[in-house]
């Protein structure tokens, strides 16, 4: 295979890796309000198969937060217990907001890294027609 497909099967890569972190970030951010919710968050791992282009990335396992569950204080709240207080969520916002803004703009270059060697491919072609 060529460097320039190579480089399209990477960038394809990273984009579906960044695309599956932006899933769960965006899980995150519509459960920050969901009793007992635990943060979720997601690795990238290299593909190590000699079929597979060299560097690329895929998701790993989705992991749950070990922060602790914060105690909250409603007692008129149907998941109380007899004091008053039940397990919120553990998700940040500020942290799931960057982390979002960060995803997006890895899709972003490796979105423009497909297309400049698009574009470089179809430059090719027009040189080689002449």
């Amino acid at each position: 295979m060529s460097d320039l497909s190579n480089s399209r099967m990477i960038s394809a890569s990273g984009m579906a890796a960044q695309a599956a972190r932006l899933r769960l970030v965006s899980e995150n951010i519509a459960n920050a309000d969901t009793p007992g919710f635990r943060a979720k968050s997601v690795s990238f791992q290299a593909v190590s198969d000699f079929m597979a282009d060299a560097g690329s990335v895929r998701t790993g396992r989705v992991e749950l937060s070990t922060a602790e569950l914060p105690k909250v204080y409603d007692p008129g709240h149907p998941l109380a217990d007899e004091n008053g207080y039940y397990q919120g969520s553990n998700v940040d916002l500020m942290v799931q907001i960057a982390d979002a803004r960060e995803a997006q703009r890895s899709y972003e270059a490796n979105l423009k890294m497909f297309d400049q060697s698009r574009q470089m491919k179809s430059s090719i072609l027009e040189l080689l027609k002449r």
